[in-house]
């Protein structure tokens, strides 16, 4: 992983489709904040075989579930408020 570009939150932002390119290339980088990695951007292959499981790209049911874990207790609740709030 030595030959990852690195670039700042910022950068990134400006260069999404450089590193979207990159990334379809089979080069990965690595995206900064204040110094401090904050994520990967990986090719989808590559993610795949980490994962251990090949995900249909461009369908999002296959990603149903991979979010287990990550949101609090009553989280549902809380983003049911956050709808009705928006809805007026």
């Amino acid at each position: 992983m030595s030959d990852n570009k690195t670039y700042g939150l910022e950068q990134a932002r400006a260069q999404l489709p450089l590193i979207a390119a990159e990334a379809q290339a089979g080069y990965s980088s690595v995206i900064t904040r204040h110094g401090k990695p904050l994520a990967v951007v990986v090719p989808v292959d590559q993610w795949q075989t980490e994962q251990g499981r090949r995900v249909q790209v461009g369908g999002i049911l296959a990603l149903r579930g991979t979010g287990r874990g990550l949101w609090p207790q009553g989280a549902a609740n809380a983003v049911a408020q956050l709808r009705q709030e928006w809805q007026g």
